[in-house]
């Protein structure tokens, strides 16, 4: 396996070059356990963690690798290498993290595109739909929606839901698949490109690691069967991991996420909400919040029928959040620097600088 099989490109070169990392292996996270990283290089996966130097210099958990980052490393004895460079991302997928005041959590990074998964029965939810295509958009990872469980549908019924989404979704490509018949997989194959990269996004139980079995030709990843209590997906892929498929297509798998908090995703409202803002631009005021406001486009289209009102409830909704995302983040910023303040002054009067 080279390098360039693993999507390593003529950019990443030059950065090594630039940066006097030519004395330094290069290689690819492929898997994450608890701060603890396995590289794939030209010489085969090693197990490796962060020097001290970058661990006490990282502001927060975006600045440490995650599994699609190229790291420069040392092997320092078989087998095992110490992470001394994260080489700049072209991309990186966040979501809030779950129960952390202001937190962000990697998803994965450098992703040339994303399938978001969802299964049609008790999983089809477009306002979740939605929330991913901001996250990617935000990200500038090009979404393909992929939607599975096609062998529970009669034909037409598997045409309505595609036309659901489109109805609110535009310019997106849409495919529909069975894991079970296998249905509709090589459609998804087909369209993988050799040394790009692809991640799956989506509820537990939506059908991603079936679908990267299928796509491997082999049972790699456990799978589960929806729980008939809840109706959710069980939980098994428990970390994020990369595989390079036998066509040259890089996968990402990803466990399922029940959650989809969004963090600074203004830019990517914009672009997952295209109509909203192309009626935005009618509005009578530039600073328009589209809520209360006389001579609202938006709210006018709503009203007449012409924008859906769960998707503009939707947008306002992820925008609030957005906006709340940012201002627990400032202040969290903002009592991070003040510790360091009140810890430089300790020091100092006590002598220990």
């Amino acid at each position: 396996m080279t390098l360039e099989d693993l999507g390593y490109t003529d950019a990443l070169e030059q950065f090594r070059s630039g940066h006097a990392l030519n004395g330094f292996g290069i290689g690819r996270v492929v898997a994450e356990h608890r701060e603890r990283y396995v590289v794939r290089t030209i010489d085969g996966d090693l197990e490796a963690e962060v020097i001290g130097r970058l661990r006490t210099e990282a502001r927060d958990r975006l600045d440490f690798p995650a599994v699609g980052d190229w790291v420069a490393l040392k092997v320092h004895e078989p087998g095992h290498a110490m992470i001394y460079r994260v080489f700049p991302r072209s991309s990186v997928i966040t979501r809030k993290a779950i129960g952390e005041h202001g937190g962000t959590q990697v998803i994965a990074t450098n992703i040339d595109h994303a399938f978001l998964v969802q299964a049609m029965d008790r999983d089809f939810n477009i306002n979740r739909l939605e929330r991913y295509l901001a996250i990617c958009h935000t990200s500038g990872v090009r979404p393909i929606i992929v939607l599975t469980k096609t062998d529970l549908f009669e034909a037409g019924q598997v045409d309505g839901l595609k036309d659901q989404v489109r109805a609110r979704i535009a310019n997106v490509p849409i495919l529909a698949l069975s894991n079970v018949t296998k249905d509709g997989c090589e459609a998804v194959r087909g369209i993988m490109e050799k040394g790009k990269t692809y991640c799956l996004l989506g509820s537990s139980g939506a059908g991603k690691s079936s679908l990267l079995n299928n796509l491997l030709g082999t049972a790699t990843l456990r799978t589960g069967a929806i729980s008939t209590s809840t109706g959710k997906g069980r939980h098994i892929t428990s970390h994020r991991e990369l595989f390079v498929l036998g066509t040259g297509g890089i996968l990402i798998d990803n466990p399922g996420m029940r959650e989809v908090g969004v963090t600074d995703v203004e830019g990517g409202l914009e672009v997952t909400f295209d109509r909203i803002a192309e009626l935005a631009q009618d509005c009578k005021f530039t600073d328009c919040t589209h809520t209360t406001e006389i001579g609202c486009a938006v709210l006018d289209a709503v009203q007449h029928g012409e924008l859906d009102e769960a998707s503009y409830t939707n947008y306002q909704k992820m925008k609030s959040e957005a906006a709340h995302f940012r201002t627990t983040l400032a202040e969290r910023r903002r009592k991070d620097k003040e510790f360091g303040k009140m810890v430089k002054r300790y020091k100092k009067d006590t002598g220990n600088l």
